[in-house]
């Protein structure tokens, strides 16, 4: 198991959270956190979340995002999700939640739709 972690920057205005590890239980403290951190900061509508580094998301790991998920929708907010592999885009397709979240194969195409968005 890879431990989980995760950190953000501002690319054009937008907050782009890096994703790295197992995405597992124990990832949701860590993904509540970072969350907090930048709507404190910005009230960000549209986030963006990388997961070039992922390669495992388990029942536990998903849970945790439909909970961030309805969260940040109910404030009228979007997820974008971006490198995603094929394995996790298949998991995500099967329970339905890309019908939920834009995804997109780059950073620059998710950040073109967000700026036609916001």
């Amino acid at each position: 198991m890879n431990p989980f972690n995760s950190s953000w920057e501002l690319v054009q205005t937008f907050p782009i959270i890096y994703l790295d590890g197992d995405i597992t239980l124990e990832a949701e403290q860590l993904l509540n956190e970072t969350y907090n951190s930048i709507m404190g900061k910005l009230k960000a509508k549209i986030l963006i979340f990388d997961f070039t580094k992922i390669d495992y998301i388990n029942s536990a790991g998903i849970s945790s995002f439909i909970r961030l998920f309805r969260m940040h929708n109910a404030t009228g907010g979007d997820f974008v999700f971006i490198g995603l592999s094929d394995h996790i885009k298949k998991v995500l397709d099967i329970l339905e939640l890309t019908d939920y979240v834009k995804i997109f194969e780059t950073l620059d195409m998710a950040l073109e739709y967000c700026k036609n968005e916001s």
